[in-house]
């Protein structure tokens, strides 16, 4: 835990907001961003489904709002909710998104969430319309051949006569995925990252996609073959990096498509010089989270994933003057300086309630992440933590409560070695 004192000096008149939209409870992330600035004396204020959730009850929380939304409202529903919410905090207050709706939200509605009569929020000011391109896998598959990054070979069908077209002369297994981030919450194709193994299998699945298919097909990239590697950063105006972190994914769940489960601070100087690179040819601005998978068939990281927002799984990555990403950026919105230092190498992190199915399914497959130091230099725990003891507990009570699924959904999963659906 970063101390308050030393170079770490926030504005601690100016509180964060977690914002966050859909149905997900148990968010480790949103209880990180609580922690994270709440311990340095930031006051945090959050969204949540209801006043019972890990994120509510945090000793570190000054105020929850409770507020049910699934993503897909109207916009303007949702930003006349953040405005009224804006009203009560009474002062301007940093915005901190958990999901993709909100950042694009955010980016879309720039000069109604900046200019208002309590002083408006503070984010990163982006290009509008670039939050929801990357966060689009058909968006981001673009924007990487336009500038030259590597990604896995990707088809965007727009018919079944464009399927069967791919089926007749694709390489399987292949991936198949959402068009667009939204479509998880809404009319999803696919429930998640999705292995199809033959032409049969694809034409069969793709029946259920309608005349025009919210789907994009990827080349598969075999985990016997592939590392999985991690980048978290915040960008300032000028596209410049003033935290960046790179680190190696251990274990995720559902396997190998979903969530970090278990991760490592490695440091990469290549992939970090890459992801600079990338983000100041795309003019992208604010905290970034990318998952990549390096192809040692050919030697290239390729991008997978490209989320405009912190990631679940931020606190894995702190450096040594005691800097995330989430702290970055409220420290650069506030007019404070962003210490520099390098990145805590060999820390680990661990999301308890999903790293223990995880590691039976990764045992079960024989795979072993490479770059895993061989003993961790420190470690975190998403829900464990002394001083905040409420949100582990009461991410237990719900997770464990009667009737809830997930227990049964995480044995079939981990039985399977594939994702739930």
């Amino acid at each position: 835990m970063a101390s308050c004192g030393g170079l770490l000096t926030p504005d601690r008149e100016v509180p964060g907001l977690i914002v966050k939209f859909g149905d997900y409870p148990l968010h480790h992330g949103g209880v990180g961003a609580i922690r994270s600035l709440g311990r340095i004396g930031v006051p945090m204020y959050a969204i949540t489904e209801d006043r019972r959730t890990p994120a509510a009850v945090s000793r570190y929380l000054t105020g929850a709002f409770p507020w049910r939304t699934t993503g897909a409202e109207d916009p303007g529903y949702l930003v006349e909710g953040l405005l009224r919410i804006g009203r009560r905090i009474g002062r301007p207050a940093v915005l901190i998104p958990t999901d993709e709706e909100a950042a694009v939200l955010i980016a879309e509605h720039q000069r109604e969430l900046g200019e208002t009569e309590f002083g408006g929020f503070l984010f990163p000011r982006v290009e509008s319309a670039l939050p929801r391109r990357v966060a689009s896998k058909q968006g981001l598959h673009e924007l990487c051949a336009a500038y030259g990054f590597s990604s896995p070979v990707t088809a965007c069908p727009r018919s079944q006569a464009d399927i069967e077209e791919f089926a007749t002369t694709a390489r399987f297994p292949v991936v198949a995925k959402n068009r667009e981030a939204f479509q998880r919450r809404e009319q999803p194709a696919v429930p998640g990252t999705t292995r199809i193994n033959s032409a049969r299998s694809l034409r069969a699945l793709a029946r259920g996609w309608g005349e025009r298919p919210g789907v994009v097909l990827q080349e598969y990239l075999p985990r016997e073959q592939a590392e999985d590697w991690v980048v978290h950063a915040y960008f300032d105006g000028n596209s410049a990096p003033l935290a960046l972190f790179t680190g190696v994914k251990v274990r995720s769940w559902p396997p190998h498509a979903g969530m970090t489960a278990h991760a490592y601070v490695v440091d990469n100087p290549e992939l970090a010089d890459l992801a600079a690179r990338f983000v100041k040819e795309i003019g992208f601005t604010g905290i970034i989270d990318l998952d990549l998978r390096f192809d040692r068939r050919d030697g290239k990281y390729k991008l997978l994933d490209f989320n405009p927002r912190m990631g679940a799984q931020f606190r894995l990555f702190e450096s040594e003057t005691g800097i995330d990403v989430v702290r970055a950026m409220h420290l650069h919105l506030t007019g404070r300086e962003v210490p520099e230092g390098d990145q805590r190498a060999g820390h680990r992190y661990v999301v308890e309630n999903i790293d223990l199915p995880a590691l039976i399914a990764y045992r079960r497959s024989g795979y072993l992440a490479p770059h895993a130091p061989a003993r961790a230099s420190g470690t975190e725990l998403a829900w464990l933590a002394a001083d905040d003891m409420k949100p582990f507990f009461t991410m237990l009570a719900r997770f464990l409560r009667p009737g809830a699924k997930h227990l049964y959904e995480l044995w079939r999963t981990s039985r399977r070695g594939a994702p739930p659906g």
